[in-house]
């Protein structure tokens, strides 16, 4: 009923940048909190970065500085924009949305497929 998808992800060098997207489709009657989780090997999944409909954003520390969420409501997507990126921002990273679907009152939790961003020289 509800799908996350995600794109941007890749192969970047040591203090590049990337921009990853995800767009929710499907019967989907609002939105609330999205956001960008990641996971290392051998790491438990952790919080990137999310942003409330208003836009009011929150960050890992260790990407403070360096990561900007955003979304667009009109079109259900959030973009992660990643400056500066380091080795060890190495990791599957995941699409996340609370979404209430059409017909329904309360929200559930949604993610993407994940897509592989590799920090490397």
């Amino acid at each position: 009923q509800v799908q996350l998808v995600e794109s941007g992800g890749g192969l970047v060098q040591p203090g590049g940048s990337l921009r990853l997207s995800c767009a929710a489709s499907g019967s989907i009657r609002s939105i609330n909190v999205m956001g960008w989780y990641r996971q290392a090997p051998g790491k438990q999944r952790e919080l990137v970065a999310a942003v409330t409909t208003s836009g009011r954003a929150n960050y890992a520390d260790s990407v403070k500085g360096r990561f900007t969420i955003s979304r667009d409501n009109a079109k259900n997507t959030v973009f992660l924009q990643m400056n500066s990126l380091k080795p060890e921002d190495t990791a599957v990273y995941y699409c996340n949305a609370n979404i209430v679907v059409a017909g329904l009152i309360t929200a559930g939790n949604y993610w993407g497929q994940g897509t592989q961003v590799t920090v490397s020289s």
